[in-house]
């Protein structure tokens, strides 16, 4: 029989993760899905600390390529790959993942709010999260106290607690972004990605419990 203990699902990601972009159909789905005994919990992972240095074009030769293997793999994905011509990238995604933190410090709510917040704008809209206008005018258009989040933004705490959740990804065992990790007790265990297909995800899910 299956356990009736309850187990947390955690979902290691960062915003500007463009695989995590084209997970999120299906991300949106499995949480609707999951049954009651389990409690998903959203990790930031922090692919690329701060940095004002512009992107190489190795680089950025290298995530435009990323995106149109991504398009192969998940059919139907959009990006605009205006952002490349459009903006000045960077690497550098700690800053929205602060963003991401800062927004949840005023409501729980805001968190998934400010994710899909920052993924239409970098993958859609051709703007860039790395910089911190672009994320105050998210901030803005989800009416969120604006000073409030430009100061929790920059602040050491939040600092620390995005170094928490990163610490914590490494320590379940996370190997890459997005990643589905199932905390049983002491027990982790690493769900396979399957990108096109909810119940293979939902299967493997449901062997674990």
């Amino acid at each position: 029989m299956p356990s009736t203990s309850r187990h947390t699902l955690y979902y290691i990601h960062d915003p500007m993760c463009s695989w995590c972009w084209g997970f999120k159909p299906l991300l949106q789905q499995l949480e609707q899905q999951l049954p009651e005994s389990v409690d998903m919990k959203y990790l930031l992972g922090g692919l690329a600390a701060d940095s004002q240095q512009a992107m190489p074009d190795d680089m950025k030769n290298f995530l435009q390529q990323t995106w149109r293997s991504i398009q192969l793999k998940i059919p139907g994905t959009p990006f605009n790959f205006d952002f490349w011509t459009l903006c000045q990238p960077r690497r550098s995604t700690h800053i929205a993942c602060r963003a991401v933190i800062a927004a949840r410090r005023q409501h729980v709510d805001y968190e998934k709010q400010m994710i899909s917040a920052i993924q239409q704008a970098y993958y859609l809209n051709a703007r860039n999260p790395s910089d911190q206008k672009v994320l105050t005018a998210l901030a803005i258009d989800l009416k969120l106290d604006t000073v409030a989040f430009t100061a929790d933004l920059n602040s050491p705490a939040t600092q620390e607690i995005l170094q928490q959740e990163i610490h914590l990804s490494q320590r379940l065992g996370a190997q890459g972004f997005p990643s589905l990790i199932l905390v049983n007790g002491e027990v982790c265990s690493t769900v396979a990605l399957d990108y096109n297909h909810l119940a293979v995800n939902l299967q493997q899910i449901m062997a674990l419990i």
